[in-house]
């Protein structure tokens, strides 16, 4: 008895589920993520950082010029 209850949420949990609906993007996005790891959080810390120097650098080039400065 418990072993029918063990296999049922993981029967749901598949990606090809008896139901036949497809996944949403979110959801396979957040599995692959979870499945690489560091390397997600990586890329992330990259695009933030650089996302980050981008605002800067397009601060800093407009800045403006106060007079006797």
């Amino acid at each position: 008895m418990t072993e029918g209850a063990s296999t049922e949420p993981q029967a749901a949990d598949s990606p090809n589920a008896a139901s036949g609906e497809n996944p949403s993007f979110t959801k396979l996005a957040m599995r692959n993520m979870v499945r690489k790891g560091k390397l997600s959080l990586t890329h992330f810390g990259l695009t933030a950082l650089g996302f980050i120097g981008f605002i800067v650098l397009v601060a800093w080039l407009g800045r403006p010029q106060l007079p006797g400065g």
